[in-house]
């Protein structure tokens, strides 16, 4: 049943390849269950209640995209988003969360309505093979400047912006230790060699002191302080259209960009690079949004944390349901989610950094207008902490380029469009 559902043989993977991706996947991403609640918290609220919404949002869409689009990509709410929503919409301007929760709301409404249209489809589907490629790449590096600052390795330095950390801590160590691990494994072709890494530096740093056993099991937290309280009507008011378009804009294309990095890793690109089913994936996600602001949590989006998955062999939307499975347990066993401290993920993902990287191979090299761009794109992701940024540096180069060198044929119209969008909104909202 699940091999005729999820097409198991045809995209040459089993129930047991989609498991072990399933868990490696959550393993990768289980800090946002934490991480989500401690910044939402800032905005004033229950952390208890938002660790819930957190876990309720990313388990249905997570099982959305699985069942519905049969993607091996997992969702959560973004981070980005999250500081938006509590350091730019309720602190810094001084909305309400409830208000600003709204906002989520109709965002992810407009979200839904654009995925069903063939508009989204078709912005994607118009990215230059040149900048698709960058934008693997660049969620790679993306991905490896959040590992090694995971891990430590990367600490902030005010002379120099970043330096290296202290490598004599027993976590930058066994993290250093992880990640080597991780990659001999794999070059061993020894099959979950990811989930091995990340459970031996656990293990390790319990052994060591370094970071506690927190128990197995504990009764959920009352979802209800933070579920379906939405101010709809506070939401509405014309002067927060802003915020409704900044939460529509980034969330459009950190899933864009996430959805063309993974699927690529996948190998589930078309031969003319483009993804099949897109519009039920989109569908997905900015479904999702919806469901998570009505739980009580900041817009939900596709996670780069599902590239370790597809790396452990997913390639269907089973590896999702497992994601989404695990998030139900999680509610659960929080004590015991809370064990896999940052430094054992952190490896992971920085592996997974290295493999995304290669996308950038796959640039035209011999074309200036093609790789200068697709370098800018790649760039401008880890530099600015931002996938959204990055894109938009990269369309806005790649536009200004072919306009300016007499190649005007070669930009579509959808490059362009998307490029004036990202010069509007860097002029109207910074």
């Amino acid at each position: 049943m699940l091999n005729d559902f999820f097409k198991l043989e045809e995209h040459g993977t089993t129930v047991r390849r989609e498991v072990i991706a399933g868990v490696t996947t959550f393993l990768t991403m289980a800090y946002i269950i934490f991480v989500n609640p401690a910044i939402l918290s800032d905005a004033g609220m229950d952390f208890g209640g938002v660790f819930v919404a957190t876990c309720i949002a990313a388990a249905v869409g997570t099982l959305i995209m699985g069942l519905y689009a049969n993607y091996p990509i997992a969702m959560a709410p973004g981070m980005g988003l999250n500081a938006f929503f509590t350091y730019g919409v309720v602190l810094g301007m001084g909305h309400t969360w409830q208000v600003a929760l709204g906002t989520v709301f109709v965002s992810g409404i407009l979200f839904v309505i654009i995925s069903v249209l063939p508009i989204r489809e078709w912005i994607i589907n118009s990215i230059p093979k040149s900048l698709k490629m960058a934008t693997a790449a660049g969620i790679g590096l993306f991905l490896g400047i959040i590992a090694m600052k995971n891990a430590g390795l990367v600490v902030d330095n005010p002379a120099t912006l970043v330096g290296l950390g202290d490598i004599t801590q027993w976590a930058v160590i066994l993290a250093v230790l992880g990640f080597i691990l991780i990659a001999a494994l794999d070059a061993l072709k020894i099959p979950g060699a990811i989930i091995i890494g990340i459970l031996a530096v656990t293990v390790a740093g319990v052994i060591l002191g370094v970071s506690d056993f927190k128990g197995i099991a504990d009764v959920p937290p009352d979802p209800g302080t933070v579920m379906f309280q939405m101010d709809l009507g506070g939401a509405l008011d014309l002067a927060l259209v802003g915020i409704i378009f900044a939460f529509l804009f980034t969330d459009l294309f950190d899933t864009s960009g996430t959805l063309i990095g993974v699927a690529h890793r996948a190998g589930l690109l078309d031969k003319d690079g483009k993804l099949p089913r897109l519009k039920r994936a989109l569908v997905a996600d900015s479904t999702a949004t919806v469901i998570g602001a009505a739980a009580g949590t900041s817009p939900v989006t596709c996670y780069i944390e599902s590239a370790s998955g597809v790396r452990a062999g997913g390639r269907t939307g089973l590896t999702a349901i497992v994601v989404a499975v695990l998030f139900i347990l999680a509610l659960f066993l929080s004590p015991l989610a809370t064990t896999i401290p940052g430094y054992a993920t952190a490896p992971a993902l920085l592996f997974v950094a290295c493999l995304m990287a290669q996308g950038i191979t796959e640039v035209d090299w011999e074309d200036l207008t093609e790789y200068v761009p697709a370098v800018v794109l790649a760039m401008t992701m880890p530099f600015t902490f931002s996938i959204t940024d990055g894109l938009a540096f990269g369309f806005i180069t790649y536009a200004a380029i072919k306009l300016l060198s007499g190649r005007f044929g070669e930009a579509k119209p959808a490059v362009l469009v998307l490029a004036a969008l990202f010069i509007a909104k860097y002029a109207w909202l910074g």
